[in-house]
């Protein structure tokens, strides 16, 4: 199919100016010409003068699998209703003008594929499959008692995640991930909110058994992302060779700084810290989780601050949780108290198509880049309030080709 935007002014997101008035041509899946006045016909055309065309947005850290925040209704849910949550929960995220997102973690397979048949619509998924943790771990999900294994090789899994200790082990459960279809890795290295028996400060896993994740990884052309707070565990996961941190709201200068000479990424999650905090008690959070958010909400944008000091490069995620994900066009707004707009964009249309291997194809409005598109009747670059409110600014998105909102 043949989609004209007519009139719009159209974003360079490289330079992150608006190159002026032009007609952005898409056949199919990808954006064939961008030209001051296209002459041919097309099958839909989309008036938008006096709009403005930007890329579809990128959220580098989102969990379809969690698809509620109540832990306990997760524990006991059947794949069928898993299946209707995660259709709802990413119908919606198109919806918000998200195009594309990277899921860290949790099983998505028969999810995708009900995609690839058309049975549900989603954003264009980049995925880390079943995260790793260690036992007692952020990912150790299970509750009660558990057997003691009979050796040290032995492993568990659920649809979250495998807990697997020991370097063989670790190794084995990432050859796993990647032969499910995994794009990437994912481990926990430090304590979580959203689990019940590991401590913020705890520091997860040996260099030794990272760095088999990192190796397998690699062997794939791929990268490991670690959940990581604390500056021990974040400085373990850099020496041992993984990419992107995801979190790190306790970050110091001295890990900024490592961090940077290293070429790591750091995801900033603050929008799911502000909703846990304002409503996980109505949604059923537990006492101890609400306690651990308290601490890491309260550094969040401190972290942010000393990463843009030390130079660190930095993505835009979320990292929220079941009912909570309709604020996902909050982390514009949170970032925007201690960052420039064109900053946290550049997070956005720049850096997360690095982390999900689509560098020139999304986060881009320009000829042969694929047709992830949004229209918009704000300027982001002068009202990004008024751009994070997706259901007034919002008059077309197209993912991949397919107009999916029209006003």
């Amino acid at each position: 199919m043949r989609i004209t935007i007519r009139n719009g002014q159209v974003l360079d997101a490289e330079s992150m100016e608006f190159i002026g008035e032009h007609d952005v041509v898409i056949d199919d899946d990808t954006i064939v010409e961008i030209t001051s006045h296209y002459q041919g016909q097309a099958d839909h055309e989309i008036d938008a003068r006096d709009a403005f065309v930007v890329p579809g947005l990128i959220d580098a850290h989102v969990h379809l699998r969690l698809a509620t925040m109540d832990f306990r209704a997760l524990a006991t849910m059947s794949e069928v209703e898993f299946g209707i949550r995660m259709a709802a929960l990413a119908e919606a995220t198109l919806q918000r003008g998200f195009t594309s997102v990277r899921d860290l973690g949790g099983d998505l397979r028969g999810f995708i594929a009900a995609c690839r048949r058309r049975t549900a619509r989603s954003p264009r998924i980049f995925r880390a499959g079943r995260m790793i943790s260690q036992t007692g771990g952020h990912g150790d999900v299970e509750g009660g008692l558990r057997e003691i294994p009979s050796c040290a090789c032995s492993m568990r899994s659920t649809v979250f995640g495998v807990v697997a200790d020991g370097a063989d082990a670790v190794r084995s459960a990432a050859r796993h991930n990647l032969r499910d279809g995994s794009d990437f890795l994912k481990v926990h290295v430090s304590g979580g909110v959203a689990s019940p028996s590991d401590p913020l400060e705890s520091v997860q896993y040996t260099e030794a058994e990272l760095v088999a994740a990192v190796t397998e990884a690699a062997h794939r052309g791929t990268y490991v992302a670690a959940h990581a707070y604390t500056p021990p565990a974040i400085q373990q996961a850099i020496r041992a060779g993984v990419h992107s941190i995801e979190h790190g709201n306790m970050l110091d200068d001295a890990t900024a700084a490592e961090m940077a000479q290293a070429g790591a990424i750091l995801v900033p999650t603050l929008a799911t810290y502000e909703a846990m905090d304002q409503m996980g008690a109505k949604l059923g959070l537990p006492a101890v989780n609400q306690e651990k958010n308290s601490a890491v909400y309260a550094a969040g944008l401190q972290s942010l601050e000393i990463a843009r000091r030390h130079g660190v490069t930095i993505g835009l995620g979320t990292d929220l949780i079941g009912e909570t994900q309709d604020r996902q066009n909050r982390e514009l707004l949170i970032r925007s108290e201690v960052e420039p707009t064109v900053d946290i964009l550049r997070s956005m249309w720049q850096v997360n198509p690095r982390l999900l291997h689509l560098e020139g194809k999304i986060g881009t409005v320009s000829v042969g880049a694929l047709a992830d598109v949004v229209v918009s009747g704000v300027n982001p670059l002068e009202s990004l309030p008024a751009f994070a409110d997706p259901a007034r600014a919002f008059h077309h998105i197209i993912r991949n080709g397919e107009l999916v909102k029209t006003n």
